[in-house]
């Protein structure tokens, strides 16, 4: 993924799980030229749903204090390994996390959170909400690739809705040890054509910068 965004110019985010942090992983940008921002995945990316409740680690059957107790640990270690790279976002495991869970997230010291789709997306509770809006995988069944025509569809849905005027920021999600070859073909087209048309903002542009629905 970095050496089609490399080729293309365009910015990386990477949510990164702190728990399961590989700290030879800051030598993999050290020759890449183009923007890699790392956000937080969570804390260990464990289930702690209820019983027959949908998975969810920031929020489930713990105390609000233990989980973020564990946020916090993660948001420390990521600074330490990755200083600048590092910017303080949420992007919760399965893209779920609760609101008693978000609400306290600014205090911390974020500066926003991303799931996945386009509602909520601004501002809220003093940080900067940014979503994800098109997935390259399907997941129910077993990750596979989500097929051309569907991608291209809700991407074509999303610019209908989202004119320049809107000052939205589109965010594609890519899961690179998830992704079999007809997703990186399918990658390696759309994601020079993008360059190609699309102006290329980086992750601290859009969280710090307001480059996403002010």
């Amino acid at each position: 993924m970095l050496a089609l965004a490399e080729a293309s110019r365009f910015p990386v985010a990477l949510a990164t799980i702190p728990a399961s942090l590989d700290e030879g992983l800051p030598r993999m940008f050290d020759a890449v030229s183009s923007p890699v921002t790392i956000l937080q995945h969570g804390y260990r990316h464990g289930n702690e749903a209820r019983e027959g409740e949908r998975a969810v680690e920031c929020g489930g059957r713990r105390e609000s204090e233990e989980i973020l107790a564990d946020l916090g640990c993660g948001q420390r270690r990521l600074a330490e390994v990755f200083a600048n790279r590092f910017l303080p976002v949420m992007v919760p495991p399965w893209n779920r996390i609760e609101d008693r869970i978000a609400r306290a997230l600014p205090a911390m010291g974020y500066v926003g959170l991303s799931v996945f789709g386009c509602e909520v997306e601004g501002r809220r509770s003093g940080m900067t909400v940014a979503n994800a809006h098109l997935d390259v995988l399907r997941w129910k069944g077993g990750a596979r690739f989500a097929g051309e025509a569907r991608l291209l569809s809700d991407l074509h849905e999303w610019l209908d809705e989202n004119g320049p005027e809107a000052g939205a920021a589109f965010c594609l999600l890519t899961h690179h040890l998830d992704h079999d070859e007809e997703t990186w073909r399918f990658l390696e087209r759309l994601v020079p054509l993008l360059a190609r048309w699309a102006v290329p903002v980086s992750a601290r542009s859009v969280f710090v910068g307001g480059a996403a629905h002010e």
